[in-house]
């Protein structure tokens, strides 16, 4: 279903992530599997969980590579997006997942908690789809029409329905849902679709 099409999955390590790398490998799409390795509030960090992945999609007779690189950087997101194209020949799918969780309440939540929260999510999201997106768009043109781009952005419906402990993760996936409606409006003349999905 997917064979010739090339994937990055970020936040691939363990959860969603890990599961839509191992399944977008096994319809044949070659998958960067991304992730930092850290702790589900963010702390610490190993190169482990990618190369798991990694090593479980090669045993089922896929091709995938493993990536380190911090979403919300800039620098390090355009690396991503790079990588894939030089170790593959293209991008095509775009699956931003990565993200971790610092809870508290409203009356609670340091300024770092906020700040850390709304990064990862948010600014990761769109770090990544910056990148695709001009890419995207440079071989649109090459082309002369639209190209192959798919980008599934994981929001929460947290954001519609609240979530007492978590406004820095609510406020990020409702940022999320806006990326994601701006982003498929502004690039699907370039053959870009982008989504959107609550998981629970």
């Amino acid at each position: 279903m997917l064979e010739g099409k090339v994937a990055i999955v970020t936040g691939a390590g363990r959860g969603l992530g890990r599961v839509e790398a191992l399944q977008l490998a096994k319809l044949g799409a070659k998958v960067v599997v991304n992730d930092l390795g850290v702790e589900l509030d963010g702390s610490g960090g190993s190169t482990s969980l990618v190369q798991q992945v990694v090593g479980e999609i090669a045993a089922a007779g896929g091709q995938a590579v493993a990536n380190h690189t911090d979403v919300a950087d800039w620098d390090q997101a355009k690396g991503l997006i790079d990588q894939a194209v030089e170790t593959f020949g293209g991008l095509h799918i775009l699956v931003n997942n990565a993200g971790f969780l610092r809870d508290r309440m409203i009356f609670n939540m340091s300024e770092e908690d906020w700040d850390s929260v709304i990064r990862v999510h948010l600014k990761g999201h769109f770090c990544t789809s910056r990148w695709a997106t001009a890419y995207w768009r440079d071989r649109s043109k090459e082309a002369d029409g639209p190209v192959y781009a798919r980008i599934i952005n994981t929001a929460s419906e947290a954001f519609l329905f609240g979530s007492p402990g978590q406004p820095n993760y609510a406020a990020a996936k409702a940022g999320i849902a806006a990326l994601t409606l701006t982003t498929a409006q502004s690039c699907a003349r370039f053959g870009v679709n982008a989504n959107a999905i609550c998981p629970r």
